[in-house]
């Protein structure tokens, strides 16, 4: 430690040997016993709210699953049954391209993600449903924001324009390869949290990690001084405890060097946090501290996460407090194989280890606590908004029982989206969500107030030949008609290319457009 100033303010000068010591009397000293006492009492509670979230002995682990959100074929996470967890961290918030703005998996923006994806009215169904939905910033691929915004403040901004869009009151800043090699990145983004806290005073902030059984290395725990350097309020560190630099030796598990490695991150934390002048127990360290496995075959030779391992972790958080269980990813949670499993398989869809359905996810969701809810500047009400139900706004077309829908394909019916899960006709989408039957149709969300109706590209006058009632046509020619382009799908004559869309298997003519955000028709 370097020595202190003397000059500084907050340090008391030494006394003069020379100078007569004032006697104080009884009453100045009561006084100055309750200044300090106030002013110790004021420094404590300051230092603590580097620290957010709750106490420890209320607080339960809590699970909250990764979702990969844009991951073909999409994950209905806003399902009921296929969301075993009372909290959700919604993976990856990125870059666009190389650009400082914010968007999905590199390649969705905010508003293209929620035409294509539904991804807004996804979130709002998932806050009817109980779950509070968590934005996972960064990742291991594509550009992370802290890369492409060049300075706080324009990291901070687009920050913002996520939380605002979306209503997060939680983030998570999944801090890895490139971008955790890169100290201007990371400092710059320390910077930015604390410009988007003081604009979201309650928005609780966690980050995550690479870790190894030994702990974080120099790196990842440079991170964390710099958070609290920084005044950020940390809501906790979630450590990846996964592809470790070495497989587990004869007679372990991947369960013991995933306790190893949250036992030394814990040793670590409570040494960074008295750093920065927080002084918190043991347990309360727990309090603010995550792990992530990746279930079933990980990227790393040899190492396989199974059910028995996430049985260990249970125990394990309730054991010592840990705060918050995590795995990559739901999209996962199911084995690789219908009948055998298919071990030591990578896959994005599947876990490479035996297992039932979403048994990892129904294991962790023992641990059946909640994440503590912050707040942001672009909270309104604690509930999603009310469906809009003018069909003026509704962004795919409205459901009609004389149309034949073909699985995948959307619809709007009294306010809320629905996609088909398999070809059917005639079934009210709205009829089966409040009978609450198994039916051919998925409740995606709300129409959200703003919502656009859908539009279609018409093409340019002659780009193919008008379609005539008393030409013959053979496979593969090509028409236009009312602006739209269409190709025969068979030999015809006198149909109406208009029909395409009402009758996708009857009529000869297959559209060569789709509306934003529906499936190829056949």
């Amino acid at each position: 430690m370097p020595r202190p100033d003397v000059d500084s303010p907050n340090v008391a000068a030494p006394l003069d040997d020379d100078e007569p010591l004032r006697k104080l009397s009884v009453t100045r000293l009561v006084l100055l016993i309750a200044v300090v006492a106030t002013a110790i009492g004021f420094g404590y509670h300051a230092t603590r709210k580097a620290l957010a979230g709750p106490a420890p002995k209320t607080a339960k682990s809590w699970f909250a699953p990764y979702v990969d959100t844009t991951l073909t074929p999409v994950y209905p996470f806003e399902s009921s049954a296929s969301m075993p967890a009372r909290q959700v961290a919604l993976g990856f918030v990125t870059a666009v391209g190389h650009d400082c703005t914010p968007g999905w998996g590199g390649v969705y923006s905010l508003d293209h993600a929620d035409q294509t994806l539904s991804l807004g009215a996804r979130i709002a169904q998932l806050r009817i449903n109980g779950v509070q939905p968590i934005a996972s910033f960064g990742g291991s691929a594509h550009t992370s924001l802290a890369l492409a915004c060049k300075t706080p403040e324009t990291l901070a901004a687009a920050y913002q324009r996520v939380v605002q869009h979306y209503r997060f009151r939680t983030i998570d800043l999944d801090i890895e390869t490139t971008t955790l090699a890169d100290q201007d990145a990371v400092r710059r983004n320390a910077d930015a949290i604390r410009l988007l806290q003081q604009s979201n005073p309650g928005l609780h902030v966690w980050v995550t990690l690479p870790v190894e059984p030994s702990g974080l290395q120099r790196d990842a725990a440079d991170v964390v001084h710099g958070l609290l350097a920084a005044r950020v309020r940390l809501a906790g560190v979630n450590v990846m405890t996964m592809d470790f630099v070495r497989a587990p030796n004869s007679g372990e598990s991947m369960a013991s060097l995933v306790d190893a490695a949250l036992q030394s991150t814990h040793a670590q934390l409570s040494k960074i946090f008295a750093a920065h002048g927080v002084s918190a127990s043991s347990r309360e360290v727990w309090s603010h501290l995550g792990a992530t496995v990746m279930i079933g075959q990980n990227d790393a030779q040899g190492q396989r996460y199974t059910t028995s391992d996430a049985h260990a972790l249970v125990a394990f958080a309730n054991r010592t407090g840990l705060a918050r269980v995590s795995m990559w990813s739901v999209n996962r949670d199911t084995q690789c194989g219908t009948v055998y499993s298919l071990n030591g398989i990578r896959s994005n869809t599947c876990s490479g280890t035996a297992q039932g359905a979403l048994e990892f996810s129904k294991t962790f969701g023992a641990l059946n606590g909640v994440a503590p809810k912050g707040t942001s500047s672009s909270d309104l009400t604690e509930l999603p908004p009310q469906p809009d139900t003018n069909p003026a706004h509704a962004p795919f077309p409205m459901w009609s029982a004389q149309q034949p829908y073909p699985k995948g394909y959307k619809v709007v019916q009294a306010g809320n989206i629905y996609e088909a899960l398999w070809y059917t006709s005639g079934a009210d989408p709205s009829a089966q969500a409040h009978t609450g039957t198994d039916g051919p149709w998925l409740l995606i969300g709300p129409v959200l107030p703003g919502s656009k109706p859908p539009t279609v590209t018409t093409v340019a006058p002659g780009t193919y030949p008008d379609w005539q009632t008393s030409a013959s046509y053979h496979v593969g020619d090509t028409v236009q008609f009312a602006g739209l382009p269409y190709q025969a799908k068979w030999a015809n004559q006198g149909a109406s290319p208009g029909n395409a869309m009402n009758d996708p298997y009857g009529n000869p003519w297959k559209p060569l457009y789709s509306i934003p955000g529906e499936p190829s028709l056949p």
